[in-house]
């Protein structure tokens, strides 16, 4: 008779606590998902049955198609910290560069190989590739951009954007696919082109390729997955999160200018602020030659960046 005068009351207790749970299960259901109430979280990704990237299509019935992007996507889905940070930063830099891309007409899917290849900085690679686009200096020179001791446009995301637009029309011209178009950005078109021919096959998806090539694919298509369904892989970022564009304005420089540190502070900035706004700038001087004439972001004014005193 005691236990069950022990049991019966603990059962009620028990159906209790289920049925308030539920109740509260119910109304957070009814609840809209808002800043308040969503946060960042893990999920387990889900690999789409297809695709479409740059205008070509792509099927995840294969196997190896299916695990080698879903080893991609969780990879993003949990380096959270990363994932985040590229996110923030694409909506400074990408509206940018899709509009260089649609005005020399390469797709705008292409762009997210600058965030495989920087996470959109203005990096160094081991091997002393630069900037957004991974840049090597005779290959940077070779499309256009000025290299020397006072600039590098490797660091100009506008110069380099479109240095790399014309590097991926020379590929497509040369493979008739985006796709390899874009692996030979990773590889090089000679080696996208050796690999093609020693196999015999006529896909990226059908190649053998070192790890690095192999993954390259992969990786953008991940990018684009996330960063245009960001809610669907647990990224919650709304507007206030994301850094924004820049305001400026542009400066002419037609004559030498001696001292940057001193011209800076006469235009209301300092240094630190032109090189941000202006990274291809290097060292104290700029040298401008008869003729030459040069153009410097400085802020249109205090509000964003400029002098934290005076």
């Amino acid at each position: 008779m005691m236990y069950k005068a022990f049991i019966i009351p603990s059962l009620i207790i028990l159906f209790s606590a289920c049925a308030e749970k539920d109740e509260v299960q119910k109304v957070n259901n009814t609840i809209p998902l808002t800043k308040e109430n969503i946060e960042n979280h893990f999920v387990v990704p889900e690999v789409p049955k297809e695709m479409i990237f740059a205008g070509e299509h792509i099927s995840f019935k294969d196997i190896d198609l299916r695990e080698r992007l879903d080893n991609e996507l969780v990879i993003n889905n949990f380096w959270h910290s990363n994932t985040i940070l590229m996110m923030k930063r694409s909506n400074r830099w990408l509206p940018l560069m899709k509009e260089i891309f649609k005005a020399e007409g390469v797709p705008e899917d292409l762009v997210y190989i600058s965030v495989i290849e920087s996470s959109l900085m203005n990096v160094t690679s081991p091997r002393g590739a630069k900037g957004f686009w991974q840049f090597m200096e005779a290959t940077g020179k070779e499309y256009g951009l000025v290299i020397n001791h006072q600039m590098d446009e490797r660091y100009h995301v506008e110069k380099s954007t479109r240095a790399a637009c014309q590097y991926l029309k020379n590929a497509y011209t040369k493979f008739d696919s985006w796709i390899l178009a874009a692996a030979s950005y990773n590889l090089g078109m000679h080696g996208i082109a050796s690999n093609l021919e020693r196999q015999k096959v006529k896909s990226y998806f059908d190649l053998s390729l070192n790890t690095e090539t192999a993954r390259y694919i992969f990786r953008l298509l991940a990018v684009k997955l996330v960063f245009e369904n960001p809610a669907n892989y647990g990224f919650y970022l709304d507007a206030e999160s994301l850094y924004p564009e820049y305001i400026t304005k542009e400066v002419i420089i037609d004559t030498s200018i001696p001292d940057l540190y001193e011209w800076s502070v006469e235009q209301g900035i300092s240094i630190k602020i032109l090189r941000k706004l202006n990274p291809w700038i290097r060292g104290k001087e700029f040298k401008v030659n008869e003729g030459e004439v040069f153009s410097f972001k400085i802020p249109v004014d205090n509000e964003q960046l400029g002098l934290i005193e005076g």
